[in-house]
């Protein structure tokens, strides 16, 4: 198959107030110039001083910047077109600049966790604790104790304590798809249990108004609001 035959030489679009000129950088340096002479003639005047952007379709080397410079200097003689350049690659606008930036800045996809997950059943008696946040896949029964010094999460039914946030972090949550526990603590706050008033839905628990207060996670979610993913 011979691929020289089936590119075209020169291809010719009209981008926004230029004229793109693709061409063939495989081709000898005559040929190109025949080829762009009779689209150009079409053209007519539209073509004086008209912006053009050569693009051979490669990476920038020496040889291709001398061919954009050889072909742009071939059109201003023939046919008085304005300046010649080569592609520039797109500016991100003013919100994907940003967008990167806070990425680049929390890097939260290379964020190394020291986090717990835990699968399993916590029984009475049994205390789990985790440096920073708690993933518990299973239950935690009465009796039984989570301590985390970040957040709390129990993917299943929380029915023992729970302490969340310690020694001193108010902003840490307690979340469980079941919410009856015997006693819950974030930071220094603690309040009593609350199994005669739960409903069986998955809540939360935070501070707010230096008291804890629990609500419904899925109407309430608390990380709804943020326009980006943070670490926590």
């Amino acid at each position: 198959m011979n691929l020289q035959e089936e590119t075209p030489p020169v291809k010719l679009k009209g981008v926004g107030d230029s004229l793109w000129v693709t061409i063939n950088p495989t081709l000898p340096v005559e040929d190109l110039k025949q080829a762009l002479i009779g689209p150009f003639e079409r053209l007519k005047h539209l073509a004086i001083n008209a912006r053009i952007i050569i693009d051979t379709g490669a990476e920038d080397t020496d040889d291709r910047d001398a061919l954009i410079e050889t072909m742009g200097a071939f059109l201003k003689k023939e046919f008085q077109v304005g300046h010649v350049t080569k592609p520039v690659a797109p500016d991100r606008s003013v919100t994907q600049k940003r967008i990167r930036q806070q990425d680049m800045g929390n890097s939260w996809h290379h964020y190394q966790n020291d986090g717990l997950v835990m699968a399993g059943r916590v029984r009475s008696g049994q205390k789990i604790q985790a440096k920073k946040h708690l993933i518990v896949l299973g239950d935690v029964n009465p009796g039984a104790e989570a301590i985390a010094g970040g957040d709390i999460i129990i993917m299943g039914s929380l029915q023992g304590k729970a302490s969340a946030g310690q020694p001193n972090n108010e902003g840490a949550i307690i979340v469980a798809l079941e919410f009856k526990p015997t006693q819950i603590q974030i930071g220094g706050f603690v309040a009593g249990g609350m199994a005669d008033s739960a409903k069986n839905r998955p809540e939360f628990a935070y501070i707010e108004e230096n008291a804890i207060v629990v609500d419904d996670y899925i109407k309430e979610n608390p990380f709804r609001r943020l326009a980006w993913p943070e670490v926590r």
